[in-house]
């Protein structure tokens, strides 16, 4: 599967050798309404992505993580491909946007106005 079948809403919004980010609908996720760190974002790694500076993230494994926010997010693959990393990222988005993902089960405390957004995005209102 290549990127030719990512659902609309979801923007290619970074691809290099090693990475994929996918960017949900970042003309409502703009900064203006919600802070940027809320564009739903999956990524797609080769091997486990960290935000700690001069960690170690080599492997030969390829991550699939769908990020609500900085703290909340969501490990959909592990698979051994880039190939298979990219079917699974973009089965991910399809799902997400077409409602049938459940994003709020990731929340510990939610923030009622993101996800009422998300909600009405994805047709889950």
């Amino acid at each position: 599967m290549d990127l030719a079948a990512l659902a609309e809403d979801w923007t290619v919004w970074n691809r290099t050798e090693t990475e994929l980010i996918l960017a949900y609908r970042p003309d409502v996720f703009d900064t203006e309404s919600f802070p940027a760190p809320c564009l739903p974002t999956i990524y797609l790694t080769r091997g486990k992505r960290t935000r700690r500076p001069g960690v170690d993230r080599a492997g030969e494994e390829w991550y699939v993580t769908l990020y609500l926010e900085p703290e909340v997010d969501h490990q959909e693959a592990v698979v051994p491909d880039r190939d298979a990393a990219v079917a699974a990222a973009v089965d991910l988005a399809e799902e997400f946007a077409a409602g049938e993902f459940d994003f709020r089960s990731l929340y510990q405390v939610p923030r009622e106005s993101y996800l009422a957004e998300l909600d009405t995005l994805t047709g889950r209102a």
